[in-house]
Order: C-alpha cells, then sequence, then structure tokens
C-alpha cells in the first residue's frame, strides 16, 4: 500500500490508472540509448524515472495519451521496495503466480480490487489515528491537486499533470 499512496500523492494518479498500471509503463531515461525504456530493461541505477498512466479502466476502455507521462523523481524508492517485495511473493506462491506484469497486485499476481484498495487504505488510515471509513483512496489524488494549488501552481499546470485536456474539468472537480 506504501508504493499506491505515495504514487497517488505525488503524481496525481486516478485509482484506477494506478491498479491497471504495468511495470512495462515504469520507465527509466537511459542516457546511452537516449530513450525511456521499461525499467526492467533499463534497471533502477537512473536518475530519470516516469510511468505512462494512459492505460485506463474506464467506462469504454478508452486510453489516455503517451503525453501522460508522469515524472516519478520521488516515487522510486517505493517502486523498487515494492517490486523486491513482488519478486519475493512471487517466489512463494510459485505455480499459482499469475503474471500479469501488474504494479499492484495480490500475493498471487492477480489483479487488485477497487474493493481491495479501499480495505488496504484504510487500514492504513485507522493506523495514522483517523476514521478508516470516512476516507477513500481517490482523496489521494484530490490531496495532490489542493497541494500543488495551495503552493500557487497554476491551474493549466495542474490540469495538464492529472491528465485533463483543459482546465474546466479541473476547476469543477477540485
Amino acid at each position: 500500500m506504501r508504493a499506491y499512496i505515495v504514487l497517488s500523492l505525488l503524481i496525481g494518479a486516478r485509482t484506477k490508472e494506478l491498479r491497471a498500471l504495468l511495470w512495462s509503463h515504469v520507465v527509466a531515461y537511459d542516457q546511452s540509448r537516449a530513450a525511456w525504456l521499461p525499467v526492467a530493461q533499463a534497471g533502477w541505477e537512473h536518475s530519470d524515472f516516469a510511468v505512462y498512466v494512459w492505460r485506463s479502466v474506464r467506462q469504454k476502455g478508452d486510453t489516455k495519451t503517451v503525453k501522460s507521462r508522469r515524472s516519478l523523481r520521488r516515487c522510486v524508492d517505493a517502486l523498487r521496495l515494492l517490486k523486491d517485495a513482488q519478486d519475493v511473493a512471487r517466489e512463494k506462491a510459485g505455480d499459482r503466480w499469475q503474471d500479469t506484469d501488474l504494479v499492484f497486485c495480490t500475493r498471487t499476481g492477480t489483479p487488485v480490487t477497487a474493493h481491495n484498495v479501499r480495505r488496504d487504505f484504510r487500514k492504513v488510515v485507522e493506523a495514522a489515528g483517523l476514521t478508516g471509513r470516512e476516507w477513500s483512496p481517490r482523496e489521494l489524488r484530490h490531496s495532490f491537486v489542493s497541494v500543488l494549488s495551495d503552493s500557487g501552481v497554476p491551474v493549466e499546470d495542474i490540469s495538464r499533470l492529472v491528465g485533463h485536456s483543459n482546465t474546466v474539468v479541473t476547476e469543477t472537480v477540485y
């Protein structure tokens, strides 16, 4: 849950986008090749990382554009720890492991549901001394927008960072 919360707060991804996020969409900039490559291919020994949040599980299955690459500069440690933990889980699961390439998955590699995420998120909220049932994971995205807004970031930049095509949705929803 740590990496899920870190990504939600620091890149403003939608909960549906994070549940569908693949390791092949977590990329590092390889200067020697002058290209963005999946971390599985490039490794973690780089200084620039990003995530493509363009594969969404929204109603009609539409996707975001490749322009939805978001910097992972502050998220790398959480993702690296998650990948290590996932490698251990894969080993423990043995034949039961399903290789879905999902960043956020169950102990056997299967997709996490919205219910799984809400339950685990509420456990974290409770551990922080708050009332878990009063909070939901989507509030992390709202917090991302609020922090940027309170810091004086222009609404046009915020809109671009959260993947909106213009500022109308950003201004209406947030």
